[in-house]
């Protein structure tokens, strides 16, 4: 079974602030494989930010790939999640002119998104999100129920769907939340020839579960969750 993938959420938004240089630094410093981090429009420009709410004062999409473009990230993947459509064309020119189309898997949660990028760049790796939430539902006694209940359903649902979308070739990945992981849906996205990323894990006994299941990829806010690589694995790449 393929090592587990580590993905810094936003960067490493438990140690530093999220979409920032310097949280993409902390996760640099605790040895992840990925980065990831989102992508909105405010007042026509790009800027790294998960909602309008942190857009103002946010670093824009080419300060922050003017520095995961450097050296000292080399060999470390990208994960450019683009909150909304209507941007596409500007993000993937951006990619582009960093020399960083290669190492980029541009997720979303709009499928319409994920149609356009694929005839714009067949090359570029693309992940579909699920669900679309603002929030977790879960928290209020008021949504727990129902938001329970959906999650049921979706697991259902969701092997089959996703597995459609890897075959049809409308994106690379199914990047999901970690309520709706199941051995099915592993399979299933496997058989596919995809590969599953599960968001967002902040609890280190669920992120050793998540790997004994055999998902490509963990997304958390702390980083240091993930420990020390395996021995074979440091030895393996030296």
């Amino acid at each position: 079974m393929p090592a587990l993938r580590r993905i810094g959420h936003k960067g490493a938004d438990l140690i530093v602030p999220g979409n920032t240089p310097a949280s993409f630094d902390a996760a640099l410093a605790h040895d992840v494989d990925m980065i990831e981090f989102d992508v909105l429009e405010h007042e026509g420009r790009l800027v790294l930010a998960h909602d309008f709410e942190h857009t103002d004062g946010a670093p824009t999409l080419e300060e922050g790939l003017a520095h995961l473009a450097s050296s000292a990230f080399d060999g470390v993947e990208l994960d450019v999640d683009l909150k909304l459509p209507g941007y596409e064309e500007r993000a993937l020119a951006a990619l582009r002119e960093h020399g960083l189309v290669e190492r980029t898997l541009v997720s979303t949660l709009w499928m319409r998104s994920l149609v356009k990028l694929r005839a714009l760049e067949p090359k570029l790796r693309l992940g579909w999100s699920v669900p679309r939430l603002r929030s977790d539902p879960t928290q209020s006694w008021l949504t727990k129920v129902p938001a329970y209940a959906g999650a049921a359903w979706l697991r259902t649902k969701l092997p089959r769907s996703a597995a459609a979308h890897i075959a049809a070739g409308r994106c690379d990945a199914l990047m999901c939340h970690w309520r709706l992981v199941t051995p099915r849906l592993v399979r299933a996205i496997g058989e596919a020839g995809g590969e599953l990323y599960v968001w967002t894990v902040d609890d280190g006994p669920r992120i050793g579960k998540l790997e004994q299941l055999g998902v490509t990829g963990v997304i958390t806010n702390d980083p240091r969750l993930f420990g020390p690589r395996p021995q074979s694995t440091q030895v393996a790449a030296e």
